[in-house]
């Protein structure tokens, strides 16, 4: 097995500049139309050689403005928008209007439209889309699957350098290809609001798309919550997607039922009415177990490798969504219970101690409410959460943060996230007078290792201690430069055990 998956086809057929240009229903340039391309790239830093590199215009900058650097890496010919093309150019230019909402149509076409070789499946919501792939991925078998999303790509099991939630549409579409050539049956992917709202996952239709919920969050690109549900929404026509899976205990979700053109099934954790229920749900230190009653009334015993109803409600979208897609039900569920479970994700540290730790990706109020809602049962001692916000994002939500865990948590410990370009002492600040509303005691303790230590010195048996944040995460971003730094590694450090 390779070490690491390409993330382009070996075999890909090359088009002429001509034969692109016609595609997009615009003049062949004057020269250079029998020039051959071989990939597509909008990325300066990913171009290979024989590439069309596409120059579109930006908040801050146009991309024609790079093309001198896509050229020395090898690119061949430009598709741009008439000011990309006003000055003479050293490539074959193809023009249009709008290359931006033409891009992933031409990626799809390019490659032949590798996705249709397999199953597609969607996954969008505020929280829980990593955690859903991956149970996807346990649920269907690692070697027949391809997964799409913030900690990576994988294809086969195999890890793919990719960057974003959600790749630009042509490394997208040339990611397709690669799993149409491994020969993966499903395709598991994260889709943000960012990918819908510019286009990434245009030029092809989800088979499924599943709604796991909505909350407070991008609040620093979307003008409010009602713009960003608006956005989410939009995986749900027909040009999109064929087919959605809709959470209906959410009121986002209920929404949307209404909404969508969609042939929609609808499934739910907390007694709503829906097709697909998950009942006698029964949490325990190690995860959840819970009986899943069908659309055609059968009962199936299922157990969830990670605590936590939100977990519940994650694994029984994936099996909505895949058992509509012609999979067995009690094969997605004994998929489920077998996964190793997430990275950064809920994800146990263990290293002899008589206490538990986990390290969650808990960065958004909601989630920290759900997280902490999760172990409050479980834990026969105290709770303890080290909470921190990252800077250069949406500033509301900082105190709404710092109220969410002291609502819940016996110990609020605030300290930093990645404070960007920000002053960390006034983003502690911020969580710090939230926490202070809630029951718990917030203390804050400024460098993130520091207060990890803090937590752990003060925990006792019985306890629970919650590292938020940042999760699978191993940098920590301060001043424009990413320190290593992985919450995982510097519990197992901390704990007198061995980093990974």
């Amino acid at each position: 097995m390779a070490e690491v998956m390409r993330i382009r086809p070996t075999h890909a057929r090359s088009r002429s500049v001509a034969e692109l240009a016609e595609h997009l229903g615009t003049p062949v340039p004057g020269r250079g139309g029998d020039v051959e391309v071989t990939g597509l790239s909008l990325n300066t830093s990913h171009v290979a050689p024989g590439d069309l590199y596409a120059a579109l215009a930006g908040a801050r900058s146009h991309g024609i403005d790079h093309l001198d650097k896509a050229v020395r890496a090898g690119a061949v010919a430009v598709l741009t928008d008439p000011v990309g093309a006003s000055d003479p150019l050293p490539v074959p230019a193809v023009v249009v209007d709008h290359p931006r909402g033409r891009l992933a149509e031409l990626s799809a076409w390019f490659y032949e439209h590798p996705s249709d070789a397999f199953t597609t499946f969607g996954v969008t919501g505020t929280q829980g889309k990593t955690t859903t792939t991956y149970l996807a991925e346990s649920a269907l078998g690692r070697s027949r699957t391809a997964v799409v999303g913030t900690i990576g790509t994988r294809i086969g099991g195999v890890p793919a350098a990719s960057s974003l939630t959600t790749p630009e549409a042509p490394a997208l579409q040339a990611l397709f290809a690669v799993m149409r050539e491994e020969g993966v049956e499903a395709c598991a992917m994260e889709v943000s609001s960012h990918a819908l709202v510019q286009g990434r996952v245009d030029g092809f239709r989800f088979d499924v798309a599943a709604f796991l919920n909505l909350g407070r969050d991008h609040l620093d690109f979307h003008a409010d919550v009602e713009e960003y549900f608006l956005a989410k929404a939009s995986l749900f026509t027909g040009e999109r997607a064929r087919r959605a899976v809709v959470n209906v205990d959410d009121p986002y979700g209920r929404r949307l039922v209404e909404l969508t053109p969609l042939e929609v099934t609808t499934f739910s954790t907390a007694g709503n009415a829906a097709d697909w229920r998950a009942v006698n749900v029964r949490p325990h230190r190690l995860g959840t177990d819970l009986t899943i009653l069908t659309p055609d009334g059968r009962e199936i015993e299922a157990a969830v490798p990670l605590p936590g109803v939100f977990n519940v409600s994650n694994a029984l979208a994936v099996v909505a969504s895949l058992a509509g897609e012609g999979h067995d039900p009690h094969d997605l569920v004994a998929g489920i219970a077998a996964g190793p479970g997430v990275p950064g994700r809920m994800e146990r540290i263990e290293a002899g101690q008589d206490y538990t730790v986990i390290v969650d990706y808990a960065h958004k109020p909601d989630a920290v409410t759900a997280v902490l809602d999760a172990l409050r049962p479980v834990t026969p001692g105290r709770l303890v959460v080290v909470i921190g916000a990252g800077g250069d994002r949406d500033q509301g939500k900082r105190p709404v943060m710092g109220e969410a865990a002291a609502a819940l948590a016996d110990l609020v410990v605030v300290t930093d996230d990645n404070p960007r370009s920000e002053d960390a002492a006034a983003i502690r600040g911020a969580v710090l007078r939230g926490a202070e509303v809630g029951p718990g005691v917030a203390v804050e303790i400024p460098g993130r290792r520091d207060a990890i230590e803090y937590a752990l010195r003060l925990a006792h048996s019985g306890d629970t201690v919650v590292v938020a944040g940042k999760g699978h995460e191993q940098g920590q971003e301060v001043d424009g430069v990413i320190h290593p730094f992985d919450d995982r590694d510097v519990v197992r450090e901390l704990l007198g055990g061995r980093p990974a």
